[in-house]
């Protein structure tokens, strides 16, 4: 008996590092890029995801937000980028102590991302600029979630439908 409990022991014990490596994508980016979401909401858009956006147009939106901020005379106040295999999650992290720390701070800085998103030439050829807001234009993009975290303590996920 101890032979057949000493080979079960053994065989899970290697099978762990197999179970490990299948992770999701909100698995592997909880404790690398943000601590553990504190909380979670869906966002019911009133936009629809376009039809020729892809992984492609989504990093070079992150990417357009990142040279703005890049080309500012002071350093950038968040870092935004996106993950996951098709580049859905976008994920939105403070870079100041004490900035985005809370729920409120994290929809002000949608607010704000709200307001740059309303002068945007698609917002404006669609005549959305008061009806869409930032997450609207996640939706059109393709994001499927939004992770806003202080990078400290403070994580709160948005999923989009």
């Amino acid at each position: 008996m101890w032979k057949t409990v000493h080979c079960i022991v053994l065989a899970t014990a290697a099978a762990i590092p197999l179970w490990a490596g299948v992770a999701t994508a909100d698995e592997r980016l909880v404790g690398y890029y943000y601590p553990e979401p504190r909380s979670t909401e869906r966002f019911k858009a009133q936009a629809a995801t376009l039809q020729m956006t892809g992984r492609k147009q989504r990093l070079a939106f992150v990417t357009g937000i990142t040279l703005k901020q890049m080309n500012l005379p002071y350093a950038p106040n968040l870092a935004i980028f996106a993950k996951g295999e098709d580049a859905t999650s976008l994920i939105i992290v403070g870079l100041q102590d004490g900035r985005m720390d809370t729920l409120y701070r994290a929809r002000a800085v949608f607010a704000i991302l709200t307001a740059m998103a309303r002068v945007l030439p698609i917002f404006q050829e669609y005549r959305v600029e008061e009806i869409f807001t930032f997450l609207d234009l996640c939706k059109m993009l393709g994001f499927e979630e939004v992770t806003v975290s202080d990078g400290k303590d403070f994580a709160h996920t948005i999923h989009i439908e």
